[in-house]
């Protein structure tokens, strides 16, 4: 059993998005259900890895941890206070504690300030320090960062995208947060900068402290960073374990799939290794399947995975999984 202490808690949460229809009455003809009852737990000073394909909920789920989007129920326990009911004021002071790095390094930097300005910015928001403390913690940032502190009077179109992530991780650091959700941050990086920012990230953690919500697709690079793994599938959790457990012993069919696609850096292993070839499309996120989500797909299935929705089971200590035939 774990001693750690919890940081966040997600109970149940869900958040749809409604369909509207019709120019006056604008009348509610069903919901993307994006995120559907999704729990876990993430312990302070970790990392823990949320993966899963492209529409999933996984930047869903990070956003409403923000409270970016208003969950439509569940609880959000940050230090033991529900984000979710929180007026909007507490939630502005709340804030500062939860920070977030964006996906697209060059979409999330406004292209009318100074780098110093944006990482200035949450501080003169939340009132933290005078103008010159200010512009010593700016330049102390950037220089954790790997950035020279000269750079805080140039624009984000004189930077490449690398900089440009690090100067969006120093603005995310500026107020000192205990969690740093960071949606997909490397993504959008060439393959040779990407292992930079991530070994950035993993000595900041070391050095300050932080806790990470880390959102990716690409299970190799969760695999370096994290230290547990949720695997999300069409907006519900299908397994959470240790990474190095899930790495070895990888029980839903999904999250089999999803491993026989990262590749090998051995040619002799990966020639060996037979591929898991998912059959048919993702189901829409605004009719999903009854009971197992993951059933249209698999190839495990029976009659009772589309009756009964399968429960989140511990199978062996810190590995739970949902699936009736595991």
């Amino acid at each position: 059993m774990r001693e750690q202490e919890i940081l966040l808690t997600l109970k149940d949460l869900v958040k749809h998005f409604p369909i509207k229809q019709g120019i006056i009455l604008k009348r509610e003809i069903g919901a993307v259900h994006a995120v559907d009852g999704v729990s876990f737990d993430i312990y302070k000073g970790e990392t823990l890895g949320l993966v899963g394909e492209s529409g999933c909920g996984k930047s869903t789920t990070g956003r409403a941890i923000m409270r970016l989007f208003k969950p439509t129920s569940g609880q959000i326990m940050f230090d033991g206070v529900n984000l979710v009911d929180l007026p909007t004021e507490e939630m502005r002071k709340t804030r500062k504690h939860l920070q977030m790095i964006f996906q697209d390094p060059y979409a999330c930097l406004n292209p009318r300030m100074t780098v110093g300005e944006m990482i200035g910015e949450a501080m003169v928001i939340h009132r933290v320090g005078s103008r010159k403390d200010i512009r010593v913690r700016v330049m102390d940032l950037l220089e954790k960062v790997g950035l020279d502190p000269a750079f805080s009077n140039r624009y984000p179109h004189e930077f490449s995208g690398g900089q440009r992530q690090r100067i969006g991780i120093a603005r995310a650091l500026a107020l000192e947060p205990k969690l740093i959700v960071c949606d997909e941050p490397i993504s959008a990086l060439d393959v040779s900068i990407q292992a930079q920012v991530v070994n950035l990230l993993e000595d900041l953690q070391e050095d300050l402290g932080l806790t990470y919500l880390f959102i990716a697709h690409d299970l190799s690079m969760v695999h370096h960073i994290a230290d547990r793994v949720a695997v999300m599938y069409l907006g519900v959790i299908v397994e959470i374990a240790d990474c190095t457990e899930l790495w070895d012993h990888p029980l839903h069919p999904y999250t089999l799939a999803l491993m026989s696609a990262v590749p090998i850096p051995n040619p002799r292993l990966e020639e060996k290794r037979k591929r898991i070839i998912l059959e048919g499309d993702v189901p829409s996120p605004i009719n999903p399947p009854s009971g197992c989500r993951f059933r249209t797909r698999c190839s495990l299935v029976q009659a009772i995975c589309a009756e009964e929705k399968p429960e989140m089971r511990e199978m062996t200590p810190e590995h739970f999984v949902a699936c009736h035939m595991v």
